[in-house]
C-alpha cells in the first residue's frame, strides 16, 4: 500500500501541474466557446441570419473550437502534438472511409444550408417525406408530418431526388375539375361555378381565378376551376369550394354523374344428358 502511495506522490510531483492546466484549459475553455457560441447566435440573429443557417453555423464553430482545445489540452500532458494530430489525420480517414454515407449526408447538409431551397417551418415533399421542416442538421433534416409524426431524414436522400416546397410562395393554385351531366344547362352549370368562386373573400382577385370547359369526357361535361389563394389558405378553401359545389349542385338541379357499369346475365342451357 505504502508503495502505491508513493507512486501516486511520484506521479503527482512530476505530471500533476501538467494534469491541472489540461483539466483548467478543457474547462474555461468549454466556458469560453459557450460565451462565443451565444455572442455569435445574438450577432446572426441581430443580422436576420436564416435560423437554420445561424443553428449550422454555431454547432460549425463550437465543434471547430472544442477540437483546438482538447489539442491544446493534450499539448499541456506533454504529448507531441503533431504526432497526436497525425495519428488523429489517419484515424479520421478511416473513420471517413467507414462512413462514407454519413460524409455524404454532411455534405448534403453544408449544401443545403448554402443554397437553402427551404427552411423552417416550409411544408415540403423531400426525400420522400412531406411535412413541416422542423430543423436542418449536419446529418439530417428533421420534418413534421400534418398527423404529426416526426421523421428524420438523410440530407443525402434530400439533395440526391427532387424537392417540392409548397410554402416557397406567398399565394398558390388550386386546381379543382367538377363534372356535370350531358343533359344539364352548360351555361348555367358554368355560371353557378363562377359564383361560387367569386363570393369566397378568400380568393384573390389578381391572379384572376379561372373556370373553363376542361374535357368533354365518357360520362360528364368536366370544367376547371383554378382559384388562386394566399398558401396559409390552401386547404381551407379546396375543402369549402368543394363543399359548396356539390351542394349548390343539388340545389340547382345540376348532376355530377359518376361511373356506372350495367351486367347483362345470359343464361346458358346445361348440355342433354
Amino acid at each position: 500500500m505504502e508503495q502505491w502511495i508513493d507512486y501516486i506522490k511520484d506521479w503527482l510531483a512530476a505530471y500533476g501541474l501538467q494534469v491541472v492546466g489540461a483539466i483548467a484549459i478543457v474547462v474555461i475553455g468549454r466556458i469560453a466557446v459557450s460565451i462565443f457560441a451565444g455572442a455569435l447566435r445574438r450577432v446572426l440573429k441581430k443580422a436576420n441570419t436564416d435560423e437554420i443557417l445561424g443553428r449550422f453555423i454555431v454547432n460549425l464553430s463550437k465543434g471547430l473550437l472544442m477540437t483546438f482545445i482538447v489539442i491544446a489540452a493534450v499539448s499541456a500532458l506533454g504529448v507531441e502534438t503533431t504526432s497526436f494530430i497525425a495519428v488523429l489525420g489517419a484515424a479520421g480517414l478511416a473513420v471517413g472511409l467507414a462512413l462514407q454515407g454519413s460524409l455524404a449526408n454532411f455534405a448534403s447538409g453544408v449544401m443545403l444550408i448554402i443554397f437553402r431551397p427551404f427552411t423552417r417551418g416550409d411544408y415540403v415533399d423531400a426525400g420522400g417525406v412531406s411535412g413541416v421542416v422542423e430543423e436542418v442538421a449536419i446529418f439530417s433534416t428533421v420534418m413534421k408530418t400534418p398527423d404529426n409524426k416526426k421523421v428524420i431524414v438523410p440530407n443525402g436522400s434530400i439533395v440526391g431526388a427532387s424537392i417540392t416546397n409548397y410554402s416557397a410562395h406567398q399565394t398558390r393554385r388550386i386546381d379543382l375539375v367538377f363534372g356535370c351531366g350531358y343533359g344539364d344547362d352548360l351555361k348555367k352549370a358554368k355560371a353557378v361555378l363562377e359564383r361560387l368562386v367569386s363570393e369566397d373573400a378568400r380568393i384573390l382577385k389578381d391572379p384572376a381565378p379561372q373556370v373553363a370547359v376542361l374535357e368533354l369526357g365518357d360520362s360528364s361535361v368536366n370544367f376547371a376551376v383554378r382559384p388562386w389563394v394566399n398558401t396559409a389558405d390552401y386547404w381551407a378553401v379546396y375543402f369549402d369550394l368543394t363543399e359548396k359545389v356539390k351542394l349548390t349542385f343539388d340545389a340547382e338541379g345540376i348532376s355530377i354523374p359518376f361511373p356506372q357499369r350495367d351486367v347483362h346475365l345470359h343464361q346458358v342451357d346445361a348440355p342433354a344428358a
